[in-house]
């Protein structure tokens, strides 16, 4: 069947959804939208799904949700029951996007239509929280509606395993597998809401998983003088998103009386978003909270993406201005502050693990190292993360300490298996506390850090792609791994990791080791004196991402050398875009 057969299909469909239909109806005439739209059908990758919403099998919609929680039906059914959980259940959570709570509903409609009972939140909930529930529950597997800090026209779907955890390469490939045998996505049947509630099969989650969470989060404190506590004087802003109420509830149970949430961007109307897209790490979200923030003299603000997985964090700097920490860096805070107040209450367990992933800061490595503790790196994604948490976790062998990568996604409790923006938003205030007492911004302390372990700096570049020009990316790839580098600018490479033949290639010693991670379509140069470089595709959009990290003895030459080793990559880059 070719795309306008498919679209024919789509339109005649006699249970059609109005919205839906009226959209299809209005690009009759346009054949290259068409095309675009059912020319392909929306791949379920690691983890999820994640893209414009849509009419047609290419966008995300409520037969393409039907569809994918079908085909996760069928292999819930075929696998995940046993003694330890004979009765299969699935917890679903929602952000405060367009169609959020709708594709919900749909999802928990589909899996109560295959007998399989759903725990589902009643308002926008966290990631984090959902990561929580379903161990909480003992549920078979979970699934939380989000596009993360995507534009307003997207959603996602996200699926989470047994152990709170998203899935990785294996159950992915094995629930695409099972996506791929449903068939046609407009013939899923969806039970009603309301017969599932009386037969038991839909239970409607109300405030105890939330109580029980914040429970866990108190466990985390490592600094409680209340006086200081309450003298930090913190803005937050959820960015329209889940995190609204989560985590000024958190932060008030943990004395931080001193807070004002952002007003203009609390409200969770998907019509009344007051920025492009909520991402954290874009400092112009970022606008109202310092507004705020001046009106106050605030010390802290804190802003999340839509689903509160990822905190963006800004304090006053030398000249009393407000200025952003990067997730490197605030990652780096984080570990020092932590394994610091451990190490000062005696309890820094001799087994202890950090975990980060290939293109966080080396800084956590020297961090790490003072203080006597292991650290390992994943491939880039949470999702590694958490499960190196879960195989530590069962084997007794390792206590997870922290986990942090460079997009703004921390885990100090592994009571959640992602990153998590709550717990990261209340030790972060806890932090600034705790500096605070002592006469120093977050900056400030920063600057002490790098003084003590050397100045760190990193850089990303996003080049962007067309969706057209997808094979580029490869073409570049495989420039790379053909081109035989043995420089890059003025520094020799020593090292080089191809995670996709899983091989670490010594140039030096001339020769190879496994890199103990998955295959994944990345590589990452180590130079001399410590710098590196790592190229890779991005998984969830048309980007190339290339990640550049130097360590000097002063800001000034960190800072020119990383100016260095990104005008020597970029040349490099042009010259494998024109050989390919």
């Amino acid at each position: 069947m070719d795309y306008r057969q498919k679209y024919n299909q789509w339109l005649a469909h006699p249970g059609m959804d109005e919205e839906l239909k009226e959209e299809l109806q209005s690009i009759a005439t346009d054949e290259q939208e068409i095309a675009s739209r059912f020319d392909q059908e929306l791949k379920f990758g690691t983890g999820g799904i994640r893209g414009r919403m849509g009419a047609g099998p290419s966008r995300i919609n409520i037969y393409m949700v039907r569809k994918i929680t079908a085909g996760l039906a069928r292999f819930i059914e075929k696998t995940a029951t046993g003694e330890d959980r004979p009765e299969p259940s699935v917890v679903i959570a929602y952000d405060t996007r367009y169609n959020s709570e709708r594709f919900a509903r749909e999802a928990a409609g589909v899996l109560a239509r295959w007998k399989i009972k759903v725990y589902l939140f009643t308002k926008p909930e966290s990631t984090p929280l959902l990561s929580f529930a379903v161990r909480e529950l003992n549920a078979t597997a979970g699934i939380v509606i989000t596009a993360s800090h995507n534009p307003a026209g997207d959603n996602g779907y996200k699926v989470y395993w047994s152990d709170g955890g998203q899935i990785t390469d294996r159950l992915a490939n094995a629930i695409t597998a099972e996506i791929d045998a449903v068939g046609d996505a407009l013939l899923v049947d969806c039970g009603r809401l309301d017969d599932a509630q009386r037969a038991g099969l839909l239970i409607l989650l109300d405030d105890q998983i939330t109580a029980s969470y914040l429970e866990h989060l108190q466990k985390l404190r490592l600094f409680t003088e209340k006086e200081a506590l309450a003298a930090l004087k913190v803005v937050y802003t959820p960015l329209h998103g889940a995190g609204y109420e989560i985590i000024p509830r958190a932060l008030r149970a943990a004395d931080f009386s001193n807070l004002i949430v952002v007003p203009e961007q609390a409200a969770i109307d998907p019509a009344s978003w007051t920025v492009y897209s909520p991402n954290p790490e874009d400092w112009s979200v970022f606008d109202q909270a310092i507004e705020y923030g001046e009106k106050i003299d605030a010390d802290l603000l804190l802003a999340t993406d839509l689903d509160a997985d990822r905190v963006g964090v800004a304090a006053r700097d030398q000249e009393n201005r407000f200025s952003p920490l990067t997730g490197n860096q605030l990652g780096s805070l984080l570990l020092e502050y932590i394994l610091s107040r451990k190490k000062e209450a005696g309890d820094l367990p001799l087994n202890g693990i950090v975990i980060k992933t290939v293109v966080t800061s080396e800084i956590g490595r020297a961090i790490a190292a003072f203080y006597d503790q292991e650290i390992l790196d994943t491939l880039t994604g949470f999702k590694y993360i958490g499960e190196k948490i879960k195989a530590f976790a069962d084997t007794g062998k390792k206590t997870f300490l922290f986990g942090c990568e460079e997009s703004c996604g921390y885990l100090l409790g592994d009571f959640v298996r992602d990153k998590d923006a709550v717990q990261a938003c209340q030790v972060t205030a806890e932090m600034a506390a705790y500096y605070k007492k002592q006469g120093l911004t977050l900056h400030a302390a920063l600057e002490r850090l790098f003084q003590k372990y050397g100045y760190f700096a990193e850089k990303l570049i996003n080049i962007e792609l067309a969706a057209a020009e997808m094979d580029r990316v490869q073409e570049i790839m495989d420039f790379f791994r053909q081109a035989g580098l043995t420089k890059i600018g003025k520094r020799s490479i020593q090292r080089r990791a191809d995670y996709l033949s899983q091989k670490e290639f010594d140039l030096q010693q001339n020769t190879e080791k496994p890199t103990n991670l998955p295959a994944a379509n990345s590589l990452k140069y180590f130079l001399e004196r410590d710098a590196w470089f790592c190229v890779r595709p991005s998984g969830t959009e048309p980007k190339l991402k290339i990640y550049l990290g130097v360590q000097e003895a002063s800001s000034e030459q960190a800072q020119k050398e990383l100016k260095d080793l990104k005008k020597a990559v970029l040349e490099l880059l042009e010259k494998g875009s024109t050989a390919s």
